[in-house]
């Protein structure tokens, strides 16, 4: 939720920028009002402004009793515009600044009206025009029509609704998040006493499950019989808000009505049921799930296995339903066949409903990486975007299973996170080091086969993991029977015995520039870590700044004429050390590609690095087609997708594959879809033919290098 404070007068005004006293406030998000005081700070007799799904005779019953009294009791002007509605229906989806612009500007007075509209119109002109006459058409016909979808309600005398406001977290949250972060989450935060916070700045995992945003406006509704069950859509999904599982028929007994289930199609699903299940507050309404669905109606034009509708009226249906979801025993992990997509997404994430954008390229790979190791993953994150919809304050989206399991995740500095991460591998083998040692020296009191089980315990599946957990749970209840001071410090280290999957993740602000040289120290180390580059070829966080993964042409802050050197090959750059694991991904255009990859890293023995691409808002795309520029991007060579990896030298095999095929459409294409290219060709026609040109020869060089490489021969002594 975002606050800004306005002032306007005929004159310079001299006053504090918070506002105590609004006589105009405006309330941007519905959901907003149901959950906030909103207008604690209106004046009395001031203008009130609400973006409402409902119309002018029908909204005052739909209001909270609270905000029925505040609009009463401050004899308040109030006004309703349906700003979604009029964006969309004038082809700027959910786009509505200039609606509610338009509103401000028509009913506050600030302005003459006339004198208002015409200037919007010329700001409209110049701010957008860089991105073409369409763009700017819109945002004028938005205008125009936003004055004939105003309306001003009159306010009653009296209160009539039985609405209450909405708690601002669930009524199942532990008592920290309610009394602490709750308060928070109201923006009631300055009130708390410093005593409440914990002492050591550890904080709980899974809090963003107790925070319903209710942010969609239409939410997918799924089609048992048209589902193929792939799995796709769980995977894309940038926030785990949709979900699959698998279970027993028996279950169903106590389904709420209306829970949709069918039969499991996969042949170890025989006898067994299957659901994808929608959070309906959860879910942000970016349409990627949609969007991916491959299964199409032959018979119902535009209809998939998964469609988009209003959410409000299944929001409380699909609340029970979800609710129900969340009691289904999850699928037992070691039955699971990782490498499918359709079973591995059986896996529980343990990473949900975080604060990032809707459709966000980066979410989805971070949650991958919690279904496949998250229970035994320890994270160091540099800050960016993943440190914002990651560990922002009040709540953090990763989380834990039933079992208490969970991914452990801390934020550092910019420059220095990749030897941060460096650091928990050096500990980790270290206090592993050390609980070996005490095995072998207390071989008697524990027993010397049970001690050798667990030093030679392989820990490369499902299954193994969970037999060392077992193994190590049992020495522990040993430890506890032994008053021995050294079986006390084997206790204190002996969860280290079972594997833990180090990652270090970032975005290419930090890998490609200002944290390369701790990066490019841990690529030389040979020591057990996996590197998660987010690259959205931008500083997205801190507001567009060109990075060195920023592409050539692109326009981005500090290269407003496109920038004129091509991207660094951080790929080819790691993979001249001969020992690390690289991959190249882009999970919308190729999935099962992104998968693979994740366990080749996960699986070497070494240092890995994934760059994985992350479309951006920041790119000037509409959010709910990025698969579709993440696939032209592949078919134009802008983007290969590969995997180096060390272990096929000692088998006599190339270590590079290159996974992409042969362009097939010129990189302009791609360029063209999206503004952050696009613009350069308004403002500056003649470098942006002379960059284009310059972009095409860099992708058709670099793919014919790559193929190069990927054809050597190889032998077993190379």
């Amino acid at each position: 939720m975002t606050i800004s404070h306005l002032r306007f007068g005929e004159e310079p005004i001299h006053a504090p920028y918070l506002i105590q006293e609004a006589n105009f406030l405006a309330c941007h998000q519905w959901q907003f009002i149901e959950r906030y005081d909103m207008l604690k700070l209106l004046a009395p007799g001031g203008v009130f402004l609400l973006n409402s799904p409902h119309g002018a005779a029908e909204v005052w019953a739909k209001l909270p009793r609270r905000v029925q009294e505040e609009l009463i009791e401050k004899e308040a002007k109030f006004f309703v515009i349906d700003a979604y509605k009029v964006a969309r229906e004038n082809g700027m989806a959910g786009r509505i600044n200039t609606v509610m612009q338009t509103c401000f500007f028509a009913i506050s007075g600030a302005l003459p009206k006339d004198e208002a509209i015409e200037q919007i119109k010329n700001s409209i002109r110049k701010t957008y025009g860089k991105k073409g006459a369409e763009v700017v058409a819109k945002n004028i016909a938005a205008v125009d029509d936003t004055l004939a979808h105003l309306y001003e309600v009159r306010v009653p005398a009296e209160a009539t609704s039985t609405i209450e406001m909405q708690s601002p977290v669930t009524d199942d949250a532990p008592d920290f998040v309610a009394d602490v972060l709750g308060k928070i989450i109201l923006g009631e935060g300055d009130s708390l006493p410093v005593s409440c916070f914990p002492m050591d700045g550890t904080y709980p995992v899974g809090t963003a499950q107790y925070e319903k945003r209710n942010l969609a406006q239409e939410i997918p509704t799924w089609d048992s019989d048209l589902c193929i069950q792939c799995g796709k859509c769980a995977m894309i999904c940038p926030h785990a808000a949709i979900r699959v599982k698998v279970y027993e028929p028996s279950v169903l007994m106590t389904a709420p009505e209306g829970f949709k289930s069918t039969e499991g199609k996969d042949r170890s699903w025989q006898g067994l049921n299957y659901t994808i299940q929608v959070a309906p507050e959860d879910c942000t309404g970016c349409s990627l799930c949609v969007d991916i669905c491959p299964a199409q109606s032959k018979t119902v034009p535009n209809h998939k296995a998964l469609d988009m509708v209003p959410q409000a009226p299944i929001r409380e249906r699909e609340k029970k339903n979800w609710e129900f979801f969340l009691e289904i025993p999850e699928y037992d992990r070691r039955n699971i066949n990782v490498s499918v997509i359709k079973q591995q997404q059986l896996q529980q994430p343990l990473f949900e409903f975080s604060g990032a954008c809707a459709g966000c390229g980066e979410t989805p790979y971070l949650k991958l990486l919690t279904q496949l190791f998250g229970d035994r993953a320890i994270v160091a994150n540099a800050t960016g975007c993943s440190s914002i919809f990651g560990g922002n304050l009040p709540t953090t989206p990763w989380s834990k299973n039933k079992e208490g399991y969970g991914t452990a995740w801390a934020n550092s500095l910019f420059e220095d996170n990749a030897e941060f991460g460096y650091g928990f591998r050096i500990s980790i083998d270290k206090q592993r080091e050390f609980a070996i040692e005490l095995l072998k020296a207390h071989a008697t009191e524990i027993g010397e086969d049970a001690g050798a089980r667990i030093i030679n315990a392989s820990q490369k599946t499902e299954a193994d993991i969970y037999d060392q957990r077992q193994r190590v749970e049992i020495l522990k209840s040993k430890l506890a029977e032994l008053n021995l001071t050294e079986a006390r410090e084997l206790e204190g280290v002996a969860d280290m015995l079972v594997k833990k999957s180090v990652w270090i993740v970032g975005g290419d602000g930090w890998a490609y520039d200002i944290g390369y040289g701790g990066l490019d120290h841990v690529l030389s180390s040979g020591r057990n870590v996996n590197i998660l580059v987010l690259d959205t070829e931008v500083y997205s966080n801190t507001g567009g700044q060109a990075s060195k993964a920023t592409p050539r042409s692109a326009i981005a802050k500090f290269a407003a004429s496109g920038k004129a050197a091509r991207k660094k090959d951080l790929g080819l750059m790691a993979m001249t050390y001969e020992n690390v694991y690289v991959a190249s991904i882009a999970i919308g255009a190729r999935d099962e590609h992104t998968l693979r990859a994740f366990l080749e890293a996960e699986a070497y023995e070494g240092v890995s690095l994934i760059i994985a691409y992350s479309h951006c808002i920041a790119h000037g795309i509409e959010m709910s087609e990025s698969l579709h520029h993440q696939k032209a991007m592949v078919e134009s060579g802008e983007w290969l997708l590969y995997r180096y990896n060390p272990d096929l030298i000692a088998k006599g095999e190339n270590p590079l594959k290159l996974d992409s095929k042969a362009p097939k459409i010129a990189v302009k294409d791609f360029l063209q879809l999206e503004n952050r290219f696009k613009q350069l060709e308004k403002t500056h026609p003649d470098e942006a033919a002379k960059l284009f040109a310059e972009a095409q020869h860099d992708a058709t060089t670099r793919y014919h290098l790559y193929e190069f490489l990927a054809s050597r021969k190889f032998s077993a002594t190379a």
